[in-house]
């Protein structure tokens, strides 16, 4: 039988299909819809059976073919090739023929096909053959489109290239849902953002956004969400929703809308700031903001730069003012911050400089001046300027005569010396002539009594050089020339020391007790007598001094020490003076320099030389009000120390719990005994270990994962000290699981045609991924191993034979596997051939007659069957040259149904013609008929 010579194009189409059919145009439906149609070639009778004829994607469908033989002879179905669109993919090991699984023969990207010999037989069983092959729907699939699927197949009294059959298959669209994001409160003016979500849309499907029925934007998806900004122009509710467009692969939806409230926008206000321009330092002046239209309330900040000035002044009237005293001089950047009020947004006024300098601080000037002076004799005139002035010059003056010219002023004061030359009564006054930063000032006026002077004198003072507190001593002060009369005031510094002193022959003596300790600056000034002026005596020091005070001094060693190792020394005073130093000694020799006393305790850091006892002593230099002294004896017996040693341990970086490693301490230098305890932080592992030639190892199993600090303790030995190890770090892990990787291939595959390499990992990790290898080249990227297994569609772009392995990484806990190499056959592509029968329309009976049969294109071998209905004319006839011919008696009358079956050959798939029928006559050509019998 042929589909392109079907006798009888008659379609039967069940109710269903044509409803499927009817759906698959005008959009889809939720749940599985099958859909049916048959239709007759001959005495072949087919019905294909899609059973969801309305799939989504990822949906699973099958596809089933039933061949019903309603007459004829007996037919060998030997090929079935399942067409369906290339968007849907077949599911491995869903072949079925008649119930049972069938594996597939070949496959393409539009088709699925087995191969063998199915015998179909006219009324007795088995008269039905069912196919059935499954697939998955792609996501590529094109949406409310009716796809369509068919069949070929061929048997041994035919074949059949049913094209446009159906059922078709329309895929459906995704739903979608559209979520609204919250919109917060807006104001009229001012930007939001507006957000919404779609479940079952796709990067750069198009959202819009909407104000009621108004659009007010519009956005593509970024992953499953998209943002656009709205600023809206109204004030009062608004209903905003999302609407995601219907696309090629999803229906459309929308959100429930959502009211938000917007609010009208505050007015805008406008801040001036006024000023002075200039201002001093601690001199108050006014800052005054004024805010453009008068705001009912808040407040304003005045700022000095980015430093507020105060606290926020509140608005009256649209004003606020403050009174500010800058504490420092330069020039001010001044702002002023309104915070807004009830409908009224904030502001913020331009800068203004405020230029703040140091005023100049008002002075006094005060004159200082003897109350005489006599003609000719140099007296000072001294000026004092208040507060003390950096610089500007004094000018005194005697009346309004300057006396001499400028003086500097220095440190506040200035000093001249001058000698009038006149008696009288003079009128001293001080003009300052002002300095940065301070003004000019006159002093008020002294007088001078100026006269002819009486004749000089000197004096002298005799005192002691020292004096004790509360021991007298005497005073002495000798006048020359000597005066006739007079007294003398002994001075200690500025103080008397008892009254005047009556002076006898130019002498004047006193008995004094000091009564406290200190240098003592003692003056004689004697009064003057009739014709002699007075004078006053050079200074003469008495250092005047607190009798020492006893001291004891206690030395404080270690009753023991080592050779070469540093030792305290202390030394303590009682009571503790202030000042000295304490020398230390061995014996009669010196240790080290003296040390400074201080708090009363001397301490020193000494390292013995020698081995031996020791007699050391505290020697106190004394101090200011103290005595020295010397300590007792005190005994230190030096040895000879231990030598020290270091301790190094050696663990491995990592360990397995459960798995023996060597732990192991070495003491340097070499100690000739001793122990070593190994440690796990603070535990002990095992007992201590004997050291030997310096070394002790010792095997230990942790029983635990996780970082181990361990370090090794040496105990010590004779003439070694003992020392610990610094810690070293053990990683102790629980050894990874080993695992086995199964490669689960087909035999066969077809270039061009996908099908799944899987491998199988046990027992099954938590992650990691799987290498598919061909040889040594990798098909494709890692595959991700999910409950243990890995799966990768895979094309073979080249035909021969493939050594497919599968290499599992690891994963945590888990060590990698590799599987065995298994091989998949990808034969060349057969070369679909057509075959042409050539026979005469008429015969004789008895008469011989030529068949002949073109195989296009022409293959290199292989053999035509030819055939008079399903009986074979003869045996396999060779094809030479792509041809085949046959010489052919009939020895009966009536149509013979001729047909041709190429068998195929390497390279090329095998054919069928379609039926000649040749009317054979009977013998003597009277055209009577034998018994006819009709093929298909």
């Amino acid at each position: 039988m042929s589909g392109l010579m079907m006798r009888r194009a008659v379609a039967a189409t069940s109710g269903a299909a044509l409803a499927v059919l009817g759906l698959g145009v005008g959009g889809g439906v939720a749940s599985a819809a099958p859909g049916s149609v048959t239709w007759d070639d001959g005495s072949e009778r087919i019905t294909r059976t899609i059973s969801d004829v309305t799939p989504a994607a990822g949906d699973t469908i099958t596809s089933t073919t039933v061949f019903d033989r309603t007459g004829g002879v007996v037919e060998y179905i030997q090929q079935v090739k399942d067409i369906h669109p290339p968007c849907l993919t077949y599911v491995d090991g869903s072949a079925k023929v008649d119930g049972s699984p069938r594996g597939l023969d070949s496959q393409g990207a539009d088709f699925a096909k087995v191969a063998g010999s199915w015998a179909l037989y006219p009324h007795i069983s088995p008269n039905l053959r069912t196919f059935e092959f499954s697939y998955k729907v792609g996501a590529d699939c094109a949406r409310g489109v009716p796809l369509m699927t068919t069949v070929h197949y061929s048997g041994t009294l035919g074949s059949g290239t049913y094209d446009g059959k159906g059922p078709t298959v329309s895929v459906r669209k995704n739903a979608s849902t559209t979520t609204l994001a919250p919109v917060p409160a807006a104001t009229v003016g001012q930007g939001v953002q507006l957000t919404a979500t779609v479940a079952g849309g796709a990067a750069g499907n198009v959202v819009e956004f909407y104000d009621g029925a108004a659009k007010i934007g519009e956005g593509p998806l970024v992953g499953s969400s998209v943002t656009v900004g709205w600023t809206p122009s109204t004030a009062g509710a608004h209903n905003l929703s999302a609407k995601f467009l219907a696309t090629a692969t999803a229906e459309g939806s929308q959100s429930a809308p959502q009211s938000v409230t917007v609010s009208a926008p505050d007015a805008a206000t406008t801040t001036t700031l006024t000023v002075p321009a200039t201002a001093n330092v601690g001199a108050a002046v006014e800052l005054k903001a004024t805010v453009a239209p008068a705001a009912a309330g808040g407040t304003v900040q005045f700022k000095d730069g980015a430093a507020n000035i105060g606290g926020p002044v509140a608005v009256n009237a649209g004003v606020a003012t403050l009174s500010h005293t800058f504490d420092a001089a330069g020039a001010k950047s001044i702002t002023a911050v309104y915070s807004g009020g009830a409908g009224f947004t904030g502001s913020t006024s331009a800068p203004a400089t405020v230029t703040v300098s140091v005023p100049d601080e008002a002075t006094t000037t005060t004159v200082t001046v003897p109350a005489t002076a006599n003609v000719g004799a140099a007296v000072e005139l001294k000026a004092t300027v208040a507060p003390a002035a950096a610089g500007g010059t004094v000018q005194f003056k005697d009346g309004a005569a300057n006396i001499g010219g400028p003086v500097a002023l220095a440190g506040g004061v200035a000093t001249l010396s001058h000698a009038f030359d006149a008696a009288g009564a003079k009128s001293i006054t001080a003009v300052y002539s002002g300095g940065a930063g301070f003004t000019g000032s006159t002093s008020a006026a002294a007088t001078v009594t100026v006269s002819v002077p009486d004749e000089a004198t000197t004096t002298t003072i005799t005192v002691p050089a020292t004096a004790n507190v509360g021991a007298a001593v005497e005073l002495k002060a000798t006048v020359a020339p000597a005066a006739a009369g007079g007294t003398v005031q002994f001075k200690d510094g500025a103080a008397n020391i008892g009254g005047p002193v009556t002076l006898a022959g130019g002498v004047a003596t006193l008995s004094h007790t000091f009564d406290a300790a200190g240098a003592k600056s003692i003056t004689a000034v004697y009064s003057g007598g009739a014709g002699f002026t007075g004078s006053t005596s050079a200074a003469a020091t008495v250092f005047v001094s607190v009798p020492d005070e006893a001291t004891t001094t206690t030395v404080t060693v270690p009753a023991t020490a080592n050779v070469g190792a540093a030792v305290e020394l202390k030394a303590t005073v009682s009571p503790a003076a202030a000042g000295g130093t304490v020398q230390f000694k061995d014996g009669a020799t010196n240790i080290g320099g003296p040390v400074t006393l201080a708090g009363g305790v001397a301490t020193l850091s000494h390292t013995f030389d020698a081995a031996g006892a020791k007699s050391i002593t505290a020697v106190y230099s004394g101090g200011a009000g103290f005595t020295g002294s010397t300590s007792a004896a005190a005994t230190v017996f030096v040895s000879v120390p231990d030598e020290a040693t270091t301790t190094t341990v050696t663990v491995p970086a990592t360990a397995n719990v459960g798995a023996a490693v060597e732990l192991k301490a070495t003491v340097s230098p070499a100690a000739a005994g001793g122990t070593v305890q190994f440690k796990d932080g603070a535990t002990n592992i095992g007992g201590p270990v004997t050291l030997a030639g310096g070394v002790a190892t010792l095997s230990h199993t942790f029983d635990a994962a996780g970082a181990k600090s361990i370090t090794a303790v040496y105990s010590g030995g004779a003439g070694f000290t003992g020392s610990t190890s610094p810690a070293a770090t053990v990683t102790v892990s629980v050894a990874d699981v080993a695992t086995s990787t199964q490669l689960t291939v087909p035999a066969t595959a077809f270039v061009g045609a996908a099908v799944d390499l899987k491998a199988t990992v046990a027992p099954a990790p938590a992650g990691g991924t799987v290498q598919f290898k061909n040889g040594d080249l990798a098909l494709g990227a890692p595959v991700n191993v999910v409950d243990g297994k890995a799966v990768l569609s895979h094309t073979f772009a080249a035909a021969g034979a493939h050594a497919i392995s599968a290499v599992f990484s690891g994963a945590p806990g888990f060590l990698g596997s590799t599987s065995a190499v298994q091989s998949v056959s990808v034969p060349v592509p057969d070369v679909v051939t057509s075959i042409a029968l050539t026979a005469p329309a008429t015969a004789d009976r008895g008469v011989v007659v030529e068949f002949s049969a073109t195989v296009s294109p022409t293959p290199n071998g292989g053999t035509v069957q030819f055939k008079d209905g399903s009986t074979p004319i003869g045996g396999p006839v060779n094809v030479v040259d792509g041809k085949a011919k046959l010489s052919h008696t009939f020895d009966t009358a009536g149509a013979h149904s001729i047909t041709a079956t190429y068998s195929g050959f390497a390279g090329f798939s095998g054919a069928g013609s379609q039926a000649s029928t040749v009317t054979v006559a009977g013998a003597g050509g009277d055209g009577s008929f034998g018994s006819s019998q009709f093929g298909s």
